[in-house]
């Protein structure tokens, strides 16, 4: 069972987070629905380059897969990517 299965949300619960390179730059992280798709890939692209200098990649990109995170780009990884990775089609 993935350790984050048992967990409850609390400020522990997300204490990787507080080092995070992405603090302060979240809607880079999250595209909204009337984004045209190659404005949104250009943020997903800034993201991951932000991504590649975190201290908590590795934990941010284990929480997204382990609690199949849907939206947004975690651990240097595109909503896109982590589908594929679970073998899931992205339906929206």
């Amino acid at each position: 069972m993935p350790r984050y299965k048992t967990l409850e949300p609390t400020a522990a619960f997300w204490s990787w987070r507080d080092d995070a390179a992405c603090i302060g730059h979240e809607d880079l992280f999250f595209s909204l629905e009337e984004e045209a798709k190659g404005e949104r890939r250009e943020k997903e692209e800034r993201a991951k380059r932000v991504c590649m200098t975190c201290p908590v990649l590795g934990s941010c990109r284990a929480f997204a897969l382990e609690t199949k995170e849907l939206y947004g780009v975690w651990g240097g990884l595109t909503e896109a990517e982590r589908h594929r990775i679970a073998g899931r089609h992205r339906t929206g």
